[in-house]
């Protein structure tokens, strides 16, 4: 097996480069800065020295004139209590001294070790800031041969079923059933085709702030009965009972018609895609506290708890073969309920079912 070979990333280099440059340029200004500090505190220490030295000066001058009308033994009794106190000063100044260099090592030594705490600090934060931007590369890179080769395939199969309609289809009933067979299935690779470019044209809008959202005064119940009736083939092709009770009031609400029908579409879809043949899916509306809420409840395999949460993710699948979607249809309901002030939910019980639930304010 060949070893991994680490891809050149001038642009990191050329970040790491420009780090290290700023790096130098502040340890140089903060060694300038504390010699400053240091000069000027030495010398403001000389400056107090040397007003004290004149002060004991002034009065030692008054004391020597006072001590000239004195005798000679009181004279040199003066001399000797001077000396004393001129060592007593300089051994004052001489321990001020190295008190004053050991505590400067010290604040040195400890400004030195807050500098490099920080500074580790701060690589442990770009690695990990570095490793998040590769696992979303990463995932990106996936994501985009995931959509070429959706695409690709669904291109190739309308391509395909066209060369067939022209050479294949003999002109009579039984070429207008096959040619009727085929225009759905192009029609089927169509819609799927433009569901996959309206999740990402929707992506980019969530990511650029900018989703459209427009909500309206309506009532729910023709807006639920409108996504379910679409579904009803899908579900019947599967053997796979779609079924739901009209509430018996209005139901209303201010909501983007448009939009919650997607995010119906893509609850649907869901339900209808992991529950098996023969199963169920119910769907409830009803007016609760100050919200509409719809409830949409399957009869498939269920979801883990801990995935409850992390299925409203970007990209997220309920396994890595899983090659039935982008992973994208939850995270764009999510962000739609988002803009509609509402709220989407998962509960699950393994092996019974689970039930998707959102609301949006009422009006």
């Amino acid at each position: 097996m060949n070893p991994k070979v680490e891809k050149p990333r001038p642009e990191r280099d050329s970040t790491d480069g420009s780090l290290r440059a700023e790096r130098d340029k502040t340890d140089i200004e903060f060694a300038r800065k504390r010699a400053a500090i240091e000069e000027i505190a030495s010398e403001i220490v000389d400056r107090a020295r040397h007003q004290a030295d004149e002060v004991v000066q002034t009065a030692r001058s008054r004391a020597d004139r006072k001590a000239e009308e004195q005798t000679a033994p009181e004279a040199r009794s003066l001399e000797a209590a001077r000396a004393g106190e001129d060592g007593v000063l300089q051994a004052e100044r001489l321990r001020a001294d190295v008190s004053v260099r050991l505590e400067r090592q010290e604040r040195k030594r400890a400004l030195a070790s807050l500098l490099r705490l920080e500074r580790e600090e701060t690589d442990e934060h770009l690695l990990l800031e570095r490793g998040r931007s590769d696992d979303a590369l990463s995932t990106r890179d996936v994501f985009l041969a995931m959509v070429s080769h959706d695409l690709r395939t669904l291109l190739g199969g309308i391509v395909l079923t066209a060369e067939l309609l022209e050479t294949e289809v003999p002109a009579d009933e039984g070429g207008k059933a096959i040619i009727r067979a085929r225009a759905q299935m192009i029609q089927r690779s169509a819609a799927r085709m433009n569901r996959i470019i309206g999740d990402l044209v929707d992506i980019a809008s969530i990511e650029a702030g900018k989703l459209v959202v427009q909500p309206v005064l309506q009532d729910l119940t023709g807006l639920v009965k409108e996504a379910i009736q679409t579904f009803q083939p899908s579900a019947a092709a599967r053997a796979i009972t779609l079924g739901w009770a009209a509430p018996a009031q209005p139901v209303l609400a201010l909501v983007d018609h448009d939009r919650i029908v997607q995010v119906l579409a893509n609850l649907l879809t869901n339900a209808i895609k992991f529950t098996s043949k023969g199963g169920r899916i119910s769907v409830r509306l009803e007016a609760i506290k100050g919200a509409a809420r719809v409830s949409i409840t399957d009869t498939g395999p269920g979801i883990p708890a801990d995935h409850l949460e992390a299925i409203f993710g970007r990209f997220w699948q309920g396994a890595r073969r899983d090659r039935r979607g982008l992973g994208l249809g939850l995270y764009i309901s999510r962000c739609i309920l988002e803009g509609h002030r509402g709220r989407i939910w998962a509960e699950s019980v393994a092996g019974v079912g689970s039930t998707f639930c959102f609301t949006v304010p009422d009006a």
